[in-house]
């Protein structure tokens, strides 16, 4: 299943923060990829969400390679069209004003916390700084986002965390209410808490939740890094929410398979920033840029996202009817599934030796499959998860 210098290499000269599977991928094509020995697998993670069009899209591959013989980075010192036109896209397919590029999630959640934050201190003074945020949440894996992250396994190790946060569970309005005070300048969520165990948020919940923050000058900060970008059957997840966030944060699959991230703003924060309060090397360039512009010329269509929702509905029927899966949780083609027995991760580690790569989210199977996944192979991937749950419980 892998080269052993591959993984020999690996063992040696890179650090062991990442619990690999055993295999070493060397080539794709939409959801099918093939190993250094050849054999051949269906992937329904996409790299976490990253690859929203799937393996080397013959599009999105022309993009990138004629914009990297163009001009491949360039200082953010000067103006950019990849990223001009990126951003102007973003905004007239959000309704949000302004645009700030980073690499990845993690920056883009950091960029919004600081806006909040400058937002708040310019208008109320010092020590209104408080962000809550909703237990089982997902922000991030640097010191500030792993402690905005409202798990406290994530809280170890590494202190001093950041101060200047809050969590409460995602229930009731009335119990986020009871969590404010006077030094709350934020609320961060995600509509669905992908690393949380696919926790679908209530709808009615988050309504009224947003406009009791707008009612009180609360910022309401969107973390899409995972359900942006067409995955939950919407552009963006919020819009099947009917709400608009303050703050936006969006990432992984917007590149389609190259580091990027996004925080957005509306009208009123969109002159928060100036000049040197936020910046990244790598932000906004190029040929990321020019991946992104692609992806999304690609997914923002009625057409495309009504397919993804098809799809999605198509993948949750056929995995509720499977012996051995308890229930679906699934927007659009953001898929959790909870087993009668056995342990997730397991299970997901036959799954891959029976040509299946998929994840795990606490104790569920996730799926996080290409937008473009094609229904031969949805149907190929239901009948190896099929052949995997039988082959463990006669094990």
């Amino acid at each position: 299943m892998i080269n052993l210098n591959t993984k020999e290499k690996d063992l040696q000269y890179i650090m062991h923060t990442y619990g690999r599977y055993d295999v070493a991928l060397k080539s794709a094509k939409g959801a099918t990829a093939f190993d250094e020995d050849g054999k051949k697998y269906i992937d329904v993670s996409s790299g976490i969400g990253v690859n929203s069009l799937g393996y080397c899209d013959d599009g999105w591959v022309e993009a990138v390679t004629k914009q990297a013989g163009t001009i491949q980075h360039m200082s953010n010192y000067f103006y950019c069209s990849q990223a001009s036109n990126l951003a102007e896209k973003l905004c007239n397919l959000t309704g949000l004003a302004k645009v700030c590029f980073g690499n990845s999630g993690a920056e883009a959640n950091e960029c919004a916390i600081k806006i909040a934050r400058k937002y708040s201190f310019d208008k109320y003074g010092e020590g209104r700084n408080e962000i809550i945020t909703l237990k089982n949440s997902f922000h991030g894996r640097t010191v500030t986002t792993l402690s905005a992250t409202g798990q406290d396994v994530f809280h170890n190790y590494f202190f001093p965390f950041t101060e200047g946060f809050k969590y409460v569970e995602a229930d009731t309005a009335d119990n986020f209410k009871k969590a404010v005070s006077n030094k709350t300048c934020a609320v961060m969520i995600e509509l669905i808490q992908g690393e949380g165990g696919v926790n679908i948020l209530d709808k009615s919940y988050v309504q009224s939740l947003v406009k009791y923050c707008a009612d009180n000058d609360i910022l309401v900060i969107v973390d899409e890094v995972q359900t942006g970008v067409g995955r939950t059957g919407k552009l963006f997840a919020h819009q099947n929410y009917g709400i608009m966030p303050d703050l936006m944060t969006a990432a992984k699959g917007l590149g389609g398979g190259l580091p990027i991230g996004v925080c957005m703003c509306g009208e009123k924060l969109k002159d928060v920033m100036s000049p040197s309060t936020h910046g990244t090397t790598f932000g906004a360039n190029p040929v990321v840029c020019a991946g992104a512009n692609y992806v999304i010329d690609k997914v923002a269509n009625d057409e495309f996202l009504n397919e993804v929702e098809a799809k999605g509905k198509y993948l949750e029927e056929k995995l509720a009817s499977l012996d051995g899966v308890k229930s679906v949780r699934r927007m659009g083609l953001m898929v959790g599934i909870e087993l009668e027995n056995g342990d997730a991760h397991d299970i997901a580690i036959k799954c891959v030796g029976n040509g299946l790569l998929i994840i795990t989210a606490k104790s569920l199977l996730r799926m996080l499959p290409p937008l473009t996944i094609t229904y031969s192979e949805l149907d190929e991937a239901i009948s190896i998860l099929k052949k995997t749950i039988n082959e463990n419980k006669t094990a």
